[in-house]
């Protein structure tokens, strides 16, 4: 399994969050078997947006600082809430596997 594989799997993953939902960076290396989170964003960050990126969140449901203000209104746009900076993950988080359809 190469890292050109992986990083597939990860925007493959992305890719699948439906409007509305979110998942942290582990979640993501979680659920396609990456060792790290730093992978995810390390993908994330060398891809051309062609991903839902702002679904991706860190670790307690905080944005990426540089990326904040873009971030937050693309969240808010699709329904998502927020208590303070962070987005309510009880709410929010996606599994992977519910509410899973036709992305492509």
């Amino acid at each position: 399994m190469g890292s050109v594989d992986l990083a597939e799997r990860i925007l493959e993953c992305v890719s699948a969050i439906p409007p509305g939902k979110v998942m942290t960076y582990g979640d993501v290396a979680e659920f396609v078997g990456a060792s790290s989170p730093r992978i995810v964003g390390r993908v994330l960050a060398l891809d051309d947006g062609s991903v839902p990126w702002h679904r991706v969140l860190k670790a307690g449901g905080s944005l990426a600082p540089h990326l904040y203000t873009e971030q937050r209104q693309r969240l808010l746009s699709e329904g998502v809430r927020f208590r303070g900076d962070k987005v309510e993950l009880a709410s929010f988080r996606w599994d992977g596997l519910t509410d899973r359809g036709d992305r492509g």
